[in-house]
């Protein structure tokens, strides 16, 4: 259960002003279709983050699990201060869904802007961190659903009334600490 809340936790804070929120955004103003859009986040997500904690949990096999924490909990800490900084959407978007519809344009772009996020980043190290893969893909994907879905239903406006700067605050707290417990505990 740990593995569970500590990985929906951290993805639905570092999500919240995070590019692939941002794009969120863009494809619900674009396609209009936020039942196609939210299903193509969450396939995009499951694959996306089960690939992520899968590399973290093969990392856990090969490095001395005395060096595990220290490695994760500097990771967390990272992240916390990466947190920190806005994202910008990139121009890499797309304007319109084309011939292939709201849920594959959804998924192929939303599978690519994780690419190298920092929440892909944190599942890394949380399958590193636990045990439990299904426990961590399941937290991460519905972190990431608890920050898009929103954005999908509401669009911009819920941008324009959170307060970003104090939630990207937030989120590199909850990061910090869980870094300092996981390497007080290493």
């Amino acid at each position: 259960m740990e593995a569970f809340l500590t990985s929906l936790t951290l993805v639905a804070l570092a999500e919240i002003g995070d590019k692939t929120q941002l794009l969120s955004f863009v494809l619900a103003a674009r396609l209009r279709r936020p039942g196609a859009i939210v299903a193509g986040i969450f396939v995009a997500t499951i694959a996306n983050h089960w690939l992520a904690a899968w590399v973290g949990a093969l990392a856990a096999r090969f490095v001395p699990a005395h060096w595990m924490g220290w490695i994760t909990g500097i990771l967390f800490i990272a992240f916390g201060l990466w947190a920190l900084v806005p994202d910008k959407l990139d121009d890499d978007s797309p304007s319109s869904a084309g011939r292939y519809g709201a849920f594959v344009t959804t998924t192929i772009a939303f599978f690519l802007a994780e690419m190298g996020d920092k929440t892909q980043f944190a599942t890394i190290a949380l399958g590193a961190r636990f045990d439990s893969l299904t426990a961590v893909v399941l937290g991460t994907t519905l972190g990431m659903l608890a920050a898009n879905v929103p954005a999908v239903l509401i669009g911009e406006k819920l941008a324009e009334r959170l307060p970003l700067l104090w939630i990207r605050r937030l989120s590199a707290l909850v990061f910090g600490v869980t870094g300092v417990l996981t390497i007080w505990r290493a």
